[in-house]
């Protein structure tokens, strides 16, 4: 087997599946970090005005654009190299048929690296082994409605990732990856990366899919009478379901070791810390971004699952049952995402 590519950034093959508002503005970063980066992409229009006119970062207070060789999802056929690290980058519930479309373009000793929401290391080490993932928990608001084009909310110092070896053999690539990626944003690297993506999953159980319920940015939302409390206890459930996985209660978002040990405490410390510096006034968050596409959002990956978890446990879930059932009222058309659905999670 033989050995990854790490001494030129010219020789580091590099794809990024998945080049939406998160994988474009992530990308870019690494393209004019100077490293060979591929975007694939399954939006035909995005494409080709990628491959057009490259593509352009908005950020608050700067512009990045980068010129782009972007091929579409029916094109990986046609790929000849092979990738020495693969970043996937799409829905939670697209995992599983990309990892199985990319797996014959990644190298041997490849690695692929889930930069996304919900618990997706697994689906990923299911198609090209554990030996060959990186799990990988973010938080950085982007958002795209134009091809070619995304808007960034944040910028470097206020975008965090972390990283974890799915094989522990694979450590110090690990490492090796985070100091690429921080050309990107602060990146950790944790030795307990399913404890960390549950920690990230319970924030966004709290958040993601109930302020979408309602139709408004997050930051509105929370303000809605009932709201706050609403959230806050879906997170709460979520917590309960992350323990009953058997996950620790580790740091995020490079926030501090928790000093208390109180598990309600903590998820009130990541929501605070979430709300105070991952969402601007007006920042939709991603399942309302995809609403407002007509796509269905990540509602079974990410409230959907702290359900599951915690009925395979004998407990309930029932803030985050009341999550899925409104959300998916939303996707089959027989509600509409508006402020007013606030005083239905009483019902």
């Amino acid at each position: 087997m033989r050995t990854m590519a790490w001494s030129s950034k010219g020789d580091l093959k590099i794809a990024f599946v998945g080049t939406g508002a998160q994988g474009a503005s992530i990308g870019a970063d690494f393209i004019e970090a100077g490293f060979d980066v591929t975007f694939i992409e399954q939006w035909p229009e995005h494409v080709e005005a990628m491959n057009a006119h490259g593509v352009t970062v908005n950020l608050k207070t700067r512009s990045i654009h980068a010129n782009v060789c972007a091929r579409h999802l029916c094109q990986v056929a046609e790929i000849r190299e092979r990738f020495d690290l693969i970043f996937v980058v799409v829905k939670a519930y697209d995992t599983s048929w990309t990892c199985q479309l990319i797996e014959p373009v990644l190298a041997e000793d490849g690695l692929v690296v889930g930069i996304q929401n919900g618990m997706t290391q697994h689906a990923i080490a299911a198609v090209v082994g554990a030996e060959r993932t990186v799990g990988a928990v973010f938080d950085m608001a982007s958002n795209m409605f134009v091809p070619g084009v995304t808007n960034r909310q944040n910028d470097h110092d206020t975008s965090w990732f972390a990283l974890g070896a799915l094989d522990p053999i694979n450590r110090d690539r690990v490492e090796m990856i985070a100091e690429l990626l921080r050309v990107s944003g602060r990146v950790e690297v944790s030795d307990d990366i399913s404890s960390a993506k549950w920690m990230k999953l319970i924030v966004n159980a709290a958040q993601l899919v109930p302020s979408a319920i309602l139709g408004l940015p997050f930051a509105e939302a929370v303000r809605v009478p009932g709201m706050e409390a609403v959230m806050r206890t879906a997170g709460y459930e979520a917590m309960r379901a992350a323990q009953a996985d058997g996950a620790s209660i580790v740091p995020i978002l490079g926030m501090a070791p928790t000093t208390t040990n109180d598990p309600e405490r903590y998820v009130d410390e990541i929501f605070d810390e979430v709300l105070k510096t991952f969402m601007m006034p007006d920042t939709l968050t991603t399942v309302l971004q995809d609403w407002r596409k007509g796509r269905r959002g990540e509602v079974l990956d990410i409230n959907g699952h702290v359900v599951k978890t915690l009925e395979k446990a004998g407990q309930s879930a029932p803030v985050n049952q009341r999550v899925v059932e409104l959300a998916r009222s939303i996707e089959r058309g027989a509600l509409v995402a508006q402020p007013s659905n606030g005083t239905l999670f009483a019902a």
